[in-house]
C-alpha cells in the first residue's frame, strides 16, 4: 500500500505541474514549435503512465473491506450507471477536439492559455466540474478493496486538489465571469440550494462576452 501511495503522489505531482501555466509559459519560450503538440503529448502521456498504476492496484488488490449486497448493490450499480450516462451526455458541451489536444494541433496554436469561450451546459448548472462529480459517483460506488480505497482516496482529494488549481487558470481565462459562476455553483458535488436557472446561465454567458468581463481578464 505505501508503494502504491507513492505512485499516486508522484502521478499527480507531474500531471499538476505539466497542467500548470507556468510550465507551458516556460515550454512555450524555451521550445514554442512544441506548443501545438502539447495538449495531445500531455494527454498521452497521462494515459501511459496511468496504466502501471492501474496494473500495480489490482495485481495488489490487499483485502476485501466491503461488498455491495441486495438493495445496495443495486442502488450503487444503478448510480455507476446514471453517471456513465451522465458523462456520455456532457460530452456535447466540451470542445473535444481541443480537450484532447487536437485542434491545437491541427490548427498549429502556440497559445499557452485554452481556447473555448465561457459555456454552461445543464450539468455546469448544478456542478462547476462535472466530469469530477461522475467520476466520484463511479470510485465510491465499487466493491472495495484495500488498494482500491486507498485510490478512491488518492483520486478524491487530487479532485479536489485539482479542481482548485484548475479553477485559477479559469479565473485568468474567463475573469469576473467565473468568479461570479463560483459563488453561485459549488466546485464538487451539487447541492440543492446552489444552482443557476437556464435564465441565469444565460446571463452569465452573455456577460462573459462583454468588455466589462474583458478587462476584468486584463
Amino acid at each position: 500500500m505505501a508503494l502504491l501511495l507513492v505512485l499516486w503522489l508522484a502521478y499527480f505531482a507531474f500531471h499538476s505541474a505539466l497542467a500548470s501555466l507556468a510550465v507551458k509559459r516556460r515550454v512555450a519560450a524555451a521550445y514554442p514549435g512544441a506548443m501545438p503538440y502539447y495538449r495531445l503529448a500531455f494527454n498521452v502521456v497521462a494515459m501511459l503512465l496511468l496504466l502501471p498504476i492501474l496494473w500495480f492496484m489490482y495485481g495488489h488488490p490487499g483485502p476485501v473491506l466491503w461488498r455491495w449486497q441486495g438493495l445496495g448493490a443495486w442502488l450503487a450499480n444503478g448510480l455507476a450507471l446514471a453517471a456513465l450516462f451522465g458523462f456520455w451526455r456532457s460530452l456535447k458541451a466540451y470542445d473535444m477536439d481541443e480537450f484532447i489536444g487536437l485542434r491545437q494541433w491541427k490548427n498549429h496554436t502556440r497559445r499557452v492559455e485554452d481556447q473555448e469561450h465561457f459555456h454552461l451546459s445543464s450539468f455546469h448548472r448544478f456542478v462547476r466540474h462535472p466530469w469530477y462529480f461522475f467520476g466520484l459517483v463511479l470510485i465510491w460506488t465499487r466493491d472495495m478493496d484495500a488498494a482500491l480505497l486507498l485510490s478512491s482516496a488518492m483520486i478524491s482529494l487530487y479532485f479536489l486538489v485539482g479542481s482548485r488549481l484548475e479553477e485559477k487558470k479559469l479565473l485568468v481565462y474567463h475573469g469576473e465571469v467565473y468568479r461570479r459562476y463560483m459563488a453561485r455553483v459549488p466546485g464538487l458535488v451539487p447541492l440543492p440550494w446552489k444552482w443557476l436557472s437556464a435564465e441565469e446561465a444565460s446571463e452569465l454567458t452573455r456577460f462573459a462576452r462583454t468588455p466589462e468581463n474583458k478587462k476584468a481578464q486584463d
